[in-house]
């Protein structure tokens, strides 16, 4: 459940803004969505977690945030971004 160092590394490589992006709203959308998928298939075997559903929800809420900062603020980037990471239609 939690993302090893490797793979947030690629994941700031792909949508960081420069080498060491971190806190862009991109490079945490994508590392959001990372970490939410994993839960999903976390929650595939363990039905009644409910402590991790809980910090689920807190996640997805929060991605839900930064994705609308980011279409108030960027639109084409938004719209590449849900592209890339597969959200929505």
């Amino acid at each position: 459940m939690t993302i090893t160092k490797d793979a947030k590394g690629e994941i700031i490589q792909k949508f960081g803004l420069h080498e060491n992006d971190r806190g862009s709203a991109p490079v945490q959308i994508a590392i959001l969505t990372h970490r939410i998928n994993e839960l999903r298939d976390h929650f595939g075997k363990h039905r009644h977690d409910h402590h991790s559903r809980r910090g689920l929800l807190k996640m997805v809420g929060r991605r839900r945030r930064l994705l609308e900062y980011m279409k108030r603020t960027d639109l084409p980037r938004y719209r590449s971004l849900l592209e890339e990471l597969g959200l929505r239609k």
